[in-house]
């Protein structure tokens, strides 16, 4: 099947749809006709389906079989508590709602485990339905193993598919395009021309999760991948640092600029080699980390005796060039650290903070309660999603046990798939699977009523039909998906039951039932899904930014009398609502536009969600950078333009976030792009120390990114 002669929607489809269709027709046979186990025939097909067609579990071929294959154990436990809690309502229905939201919440774990969640619910659901024979355990494990290790085995051999470049491939690429511009701004003519800038946000827009494959996005709550979702967000930082690094003020930067510039670009291109399997970047960053020590000392001065600011030597647009250099150092500096741990875990060679690397000791479990603790509140749209498809499950058993549903399974597996995060989307879904469903019921109908019970017949068109319809229906669409699969589960069950036209019936009403509860608690349970709750937990995000913005800039103006433990908390305020709202930015971009296609509350033009990410994470950075030790306060004219621009910067942040989620009585006035007052807090004071312009640079650059979420940026 060549992507070349077809469409490629189409082919990817039919590379999966072969791979499910010879495993699940090889284990149905087998156990079917060869054995003669029914029960192992139904459980080896449908566990391949389940896997295979339902979950839609990212990666290349060899990365699916070995996510298979550690699920198994998973898969083994799921029959056994579903066969043993299946024989009484009361325990099917308790069991559902624990192991749903449980199967569900998994989704936490990255992109891979929220694939084959509904995978595994399928293979749960399926026990919890008559026949009640836990005597039949052992042949329900025989066949659940016995489709998988081969659908492991097909998904690395048969046809795999291409492999994209890694995340780390990513990161190494954008690594080298930033030790390009950190040399050619290290060297006459000490710019960046067009061509290199666009090359700059190119590698950076490389590694915005919207533009990489699932199965390669740094998502989990591993060390690993933390660090690789940090190395990447590093990289970003120290690109857009360098690109917009103020001009040279009359003639060639000083050697204490280019030494760091040098020191930046060797430590970006050893990183890239380390990321490659290369040495660790230690003589680098060592070297990185002097040049920024020197850089430093240039432009500050002894602290003066009578309380006053030192008039500094260097004249102010150096100062600014200065702070802007030590802001990509610092990027630089982090960037490494975090590629070291990524490669190394626990054993890097770099120094690690134990502050912003926080993760970098802990232990795999302590990552993963940190991550299900953050995530366990109302506001997390994977909390949400769980509440939301196990209460909907428990409800669907639960019809189906009081009023004994024929093939309630069927109900439930209609839940199961068409539920959706939103309300708008479920409706729209379940219009379409009815409409196919009623199609398929009717095929259905009358290839009973004509076929009767001829097996053979049943078992010579099962494979072709299920090579249609798994090529089929995941490119048209849940209407022919739903109306295809109609047809597939009449000519399963023929196979093992004497077949009646009252099949596609009871099929029918299953679905109606199973859509019914999906839109009655799609309705209930947070129907407008990630729409709302990024809005709101972006504003949360920005005002919590806010705080810290008006703290450290306090903490700066006082001359660091401020202590930071008082900051700690803030700190790991900011973090969480980074972590609400990065998980609700990863499901809204899956959700489709509401109807109308406007988002309530979003007064802006159009919001760049990614700055408003990037502007929590640089508000961390920054504020940590800043709250070092006490220092001598900055002068009375360099404190209060410090204040009064941190201030500025906070109160912008507010505004954008009442944009983003208004109360009932804010004001609707769209909010411009650019600050208009800023321009009166950009002359410096006389006198101002080093501190003063790192502070005025960070907070510019903070500046940058409401500007960025504001206009919209795509960058």
């Amino acid at each position: 099947m060549s992507a070349g002669r077809i469409p490629a929607a189409y082919a990817a489809s039919g590379r999966r749809a072969l791979r499910v269709t010879l495993v699940a027709a090889a284990g149905f046979y087998l156990f079917r006709y060869g054995l003669d186990s029914p029960v192992a025939a139904t459980y080896a097909l449908f566990g391949t389906v389940a896997l295979g067609g339902l979950s839609k579990i990212p990666g290349t071929g060899r990365q699916r079989a070995a996510t298979v294959l550690r699920l198994l154990p998973v898969c083994w436990l799921l029959v056994v508590i579903g066969t043993w809690l299946s024989v009484r309502t009361w325990s099917a229905v308790a069991g559902m709602f624990v192991v749903g939201f449980a199967l569900a919440f998994s989704a936490v774990g990255g992109p891979r485990p929220a694939g084959a969640a509904p995978g595994l619910q399928l293979l749960y659901i399926l026990p919890s339905f008559p026949p009640y024979d836990p005597g039949s355990l052992d042949e329900r494990l025989i066949g659940t193993t016995t489709g998988l290790a081969l659908f492991a085995a097909a998904e690395a051999l048969i046809l795999p598919g291409p492999a994209p470049p890694p995340y780390q491939e990513r990161a190494a690429r954008a690594a080298h395009t930033a030790a390009h511009c950190a040399t050619l701004l290290a060297a006459p003519p000490y710019a960046l021309t067009d061509a290199d800038i666009r090359a700059a946000h190119e590698a950076g827009r490389t590694l915005r999760s919207l533009f990489v494959p699932e199965a390669e996005r740094p998502a989990g709550p591993g060390r690993r991948d933390r660090a690789l979702t940090h190395t990447g967000l590093a990289v970003r930082t120290l690109l857009n640092r360098l690109t917009q690094l103020p001009a040279t003020p009359g003639g060639p930067p000083e050697s204490a600029v280019t030494a760091v510039l040098h020191a930046a670009a060797r430590l970006a291109t050893a990183t890239a080699s380390h990321l490659r399997a290369g040495p660790p970047p230690v003589a680098p960053y060592e070297e990185l980390v002097a040049a920024r020590a020197h850089l430093s000392a240039l432009s500050a001065a002894p602290a003066p005796t009578d309380g006053t600011a030192p008039a500094p030597d260097l004249p102010p647009a150096v100062l600014r060039r200065h702070a802007a250099v030590l802001e990509a150092a610092d990027a630089a500096l982090t960037m490494g650290t975090a590629a070291d741990i990524a490669v190394q875990g626990r054993t890097a060679s770099l120094e690690v903070s134990p502050g912003r690397f926080w993760y970098a000791t802990a232990g795999a479990p302590s990552l993963w309660w940190h991550r299900l603790r953050g995530h366990a509140e109302r506001r997390s749209v994977f909390f949400q999603n769980a509440v939301r498809i196990a209460m909907a499950l428990t409800a669907a058993r639960l019809v189906a046990g009081l009023d004994t549903l024929p093939h309630g399974f069927w109900a439930m597996l209609a839940t199961l798939t068409l539920t959706r995060t939103t309300m708008d989307e479920t409706w729209s879904t379940i219009r379409r699977a009815l409409a196919g469903t009623l199609a398929g019921a009717l095929v259905t109908a009358g290839t009973l009523a004509l076929v009767g019970a001829h097996t053979a017949v049943y078992a010579a068109v099962l494979p072709v039909w299920m090579l249609v319809a798994f090529t089929v229906g995941p490119v048209k669409g849940v209407g022919w998906a739903q109306g295809l699969f109609t047809v597939l589960v009449a000519l399963v069950f023929a196979q093992l039951a004497p077949p009646t036209w009252r099949l596609a019936e009871v099929r029918m009403l299953d679905v109606l039932v199973g859509s019914a509860i999906g839109a009655v608690f799609g309705l209930l349970a947070w129907p407008r899904g990630a729409h709302d709750e990024l809005r709101r937990a972006t504003a949360g995000l920005l005002r919590r930014a806010a705080e810290i913005v008006v703290a450290t800039s306090a903490s700066v103006a006082e001359g660091g009398a401020t202590a930071t433990q008082s900051g700690v908390t803030g700190h790991r305020s900011l973090q969480h609502a980074v972590i609400l709202a990065e998980s609700a930015y990863a499901q809204f971009q899956s959700e489709p536009t509401p109807f109308g296609g406007r988002r309530r509350g979003v007064v802006l033009p159009e919001v760049d969600w990614q700055a408003t990410l990037m502007a929590g994470h640089h508000t961390l950075w920054g504020s940590e950078r800043l709250l070092g030790p006490p220092h001598a306060p900055p002068g009375p004219a360099a404190a209060e333009s410090v204040s009064g621009l941190g201030d500025r910067v906070a109160g912008r942040m507010l505004l954008v976030s009442a944009a983003l989620d208004p109360g009932a009585d804010t004001p609707t006035a769209s909010v411009p792009p650019i600050d208009p007052a800023l321009t009166g807090f950009t002359t410096e004071p006389p006198g101002a120390p080093r501190l003063y312009y790192a502070t005025v640079s960070w907070l510019g650059s903070l500046m940058n990114d409401l500007a960025r979420i504001a206009h919209g940026s795509r960058e």
